[in-house]
């Protein structure tokens, strides 16, 4: 029996946020006029390892998904990604509410 890659197993959901966010990437490069190539060029990264990034493939290293997204001048969109932690406000409300009854 093969070996499976537990990293590379993602629910439905999250796979699609993945791919959604490689397909971004592409457009992103795209937009700036940038060829794989030249990517490959400034990241040192294989055709490979460009490739899967665009496809969103969990196995691939987020440091990688920064490397692309800082050759293509969006590093400070990638330190907002945690910034917006809506979830964790409302239960923090919860409790300083709580606190105050």
């Amino acid at each position: 029996m093969a070996k499976r890659s537990l990293h590379k197993v993602l629910f439905p959901k999250q796979r699609k946020v993945l791919t959604t966010f490689g397909e971004n990437l592409l457009l992103a490069m795209k937009r700036r006029g940038f060829t794989k190539k030249m990517l490959c060029q400034r990241t040192g990264f294989d055709n490979k390892t460009v490739n899967k990034v665009f496809a969103g493939d969990p196995g691939v290293a987020i440091g990688s998904y920064l490397k692309i997204m800082s050759v293509l001048g969006m590093e400070n969109n990638f330190a907002e990604l945690a910034a917006h932690d809506e979830v964790g406000i409302k239960l923090q409300n919860i409790k300083l509410l709580e606190g105050a009854r």
